[in-house]
């Protein structure tokens, strides 16, 4: 909403709306089986996405029909989360994923884009140059923290400062507060004191435009900032300052939406439209090195989210994919239908599906 502000958009709400939807919330543990209806309980299971991200297990009628709707969902392991639940009491139609259900959907193993993006980050600021990293506050950010305090605990970052500015602090700080919705590794870590890697003495905040300055015009240094996709937020101002110098390096590290400006920057522009002092648009000359790490995806590839359908238990009769872009939900679904030889669709906006 305060980017919104910022550019003059409208606004289809305001913050005592959130205040209000906020007290009408009814929080729920995973594992909890909740009425929503005379005839149909919910519960919700670890989706692994991001913090508290959930799959949803509804249960129609008493036995009548079970349904699981998957939302966002990671099958894999990573610095933050365990894969997503598989496993259900009954299931008869299963709702699932599709970002990344297309053919040419596999992304790298972990580990490689770990090691991309630290090499990435010690060719920089051996060179003298800055690592801006735009990142989503919740969930990528933390990644990468975790990521980066592990490789210094190993001598690898030789006393590279990591500034954390945007909202990346206060996501970070719910983290921390729940660490019953990470990973075992990372919970045993947290509830060490002189080991969460969240408090490390690597991350520094960035409390306002001053410091903001500071971090600019100081030494080599990897920058973490919000927005994720440059829609707005503090990243830009680091941008439009940094982006000229071919010293400094970008790093993508989360999807860019058609028609972002990190979209644009990834595709190559070279001058690229910024909003300036009173609303100015000013051009900017993007010199420095850009680079996309593919990896750290919150999101399952394909072969992830086929591993998820084969292991799912009990096997499904019906998956209905959603989701993702229309030829990537209809690729997945036929492959699914192809492997397993179960009933799959893919539906179209608005389109009516009878599941009983």
């Amino acid at each position: 909403m305060d980017i919104a502000e910022r550019e003059d958009r409208p606004l289809p709400y305001n913050k005592r709306d959130i205040i209000n939807f906020l007290r009408h919330c009814i929080p729920l543990e995973y594992g909890d089986v909740t009425d929503i209806a005379p005839d149909i309980r919910i519960t919700l299971h670890n989706a692994g996405h991001i913090l508290g991200s959930s799959i949803v297990h509804a249960h129609i009628g008493e036995g009548l029909y079970n349904l699981v709707y998957t939302g966002d969902l990671k099958f894999d392991r990573t610095r933050l989360f365990s894969p997503a639940v598989c496993m259900f009491p009954r299931l008869e139609t299963l709702v699932m994923d599709s970002t990344y259900g297309g053919a040419e959907d596999i992304q790298p193993f972990r580990a490689d884009a770990e090691r991309e993006f630290i090499r990435i980050v010690t060719e920089t600021t051996k060179r003298g140059g800055k690592v801006v990293v735009p990142a989503f506050a919740v969930g990528r950010a933390q990644e990468i923290m975790v990521l980066l305090e592990d490789f210094r605990r190993k001598g690898m970052l030789d006393g590279i400062p990591v500034y954390l500015d945007g909202m990346i602090w206060e996501a970070t700080a719910i983290h921390t507060a729940y660490p019953e919705y990470l990973s075992q590794e990372l919970r045993e870590r947290i509830f060490r004191a002189d080991e969460n890697p969240f408090l490390s003495e690597l991350f520094e905040r960035v409390k306002g435009p001053d410091q903001r300055a500071q971090v600019i015009d100081g030494g080599p240094a990897v920058i973490v900032s919000t927005a994720g996709m440059m829609a707005g937020g503090p990243v830009l101002e680091y941008f439009k300052i940094l982006a000229p110098d071919p010293l400094n390096t970008l790093v993508f590290v989360g999807y860019q939406c058609e028609g972002s400006l990190g979209r644009r920057i990834q595709k190559g522009w070279r001058e690229v439209p910024l909003r300036g002092e009173k609303g100015r648009v000013v051009e900017a000359k993007v010199n420095m090195e850009i680079r996309t790490v593919e990896g750290f995806s919150g999101h399952s590839d394909r072969a992830q989210l086929l591993n998820f359908v084969r292991r799912a238990s009990p096997k499904p009769q019906r998956v209905i994919c959603v989701h993702g872009d229309e030829n990537k939900c209809t690729d997945l679904a036929s492959t699914l239908y192809k492997l397993f030889k179960v009933e799959t669709k893919a539906p179209r906006n608005l389109e009516t599906i009878r599941l009983h």
